[in-house]
């Protein structure tokens, strides 16, 4: 059975989390490709590059190595060679990663790396345009939402977490901005693929998304 199975939603939705739990629930891998945009959003950061000089960016592309590698089945990021798994994480490399994605260049270069690791492997690969411009021909679609409030919330208790304390209001403001931006870019903006089943997970645990994703696929074998 070859799975190809495409998960988009906003900031927050907990798209990853999701994916990588119905990707072990399967015994498929899992593709997270916000981590590749956050790789690129890293290295931008570093350079100190302006993110509307488009120009200069397309260059540094040129030369720029965005790996993924499967260890024990964990996604694992590499820029240049370097792994940048903790790093890519930082709130301030996220934000810098929506004003990347939303860069012609950064998409097709990232697309099209994704397009080959999907027909390479069963996966599930989530992101923001998997559906609608990624894999627009993938078997199984969702489109997971939340309440904005929640996904805030969800966001602030991960960044908490992690050690990065950053008010919650902050956290809120910023899904907001970034829910404009990933819906109004020119390029494979944010949207549900008119195939997808959508799934709002305010009132759902991590768990029963899953379930629920499952019970939608397995009806559909």
């Amino acid at each position: 059975m070859r799975y190809s199975i495409a998960i988009d939603g906003p900031s927050g939705a907990g798209k990853s989390t999701i994916a990588s739990a119905l990707a072990k629930k399967l015994g498929i891998l899992h593709l997270d490709t916000g981590a590749m945009y956050r790789a690129v959003g890293l290295k931008i950061l570093r350079l100190g590059i302006d993110f509307s000089d488009e120009e200069t960016i397309a260059q540094v592309l040129k030369n720029t190595d965005i790996d993924i590698k499967y260890e024990c089945g964990i996604q694992k990021v590499y820029l240049d060679g370097e792994n940048v798994d903790s790093l890519i994480r930082l709130h301030e490399v996220s934000k810098a990663a929506s004003a990347v994605s939303a860069l012609r260049c950064v998409r097709e270069k990232m697309a099209q790396a994704q397009r080959k690791l999907a027909q390479k492997y069963d996966m599930v690969v989530d992101g923001r345009d998997i559906g609608t411009y990624v894999l627009p021909d993938a078997k199984y679609k969702f489109f997971l939402t939340a309440d904005e409030e929640i996904r805030a919330k969800r966001r602030h208790e991960e960044l908490k977490e992690k050690g990065q304390l950053i008010d919650y209001n902050a956290v809120l403001e910023d899904i907001k901005k970034r829910d404009y931006m990933d819906s109004t870019r020119a390029i494979a903006p944010l949207k549900k693929a008119q195939d997808a089943i959508v799934i709002d997970s305010s009132n759902m645990t991590p768990s029963e998304v899953v379930q629920s994703m499952i019970k939608y696929i397995k009806e559909r074998l």
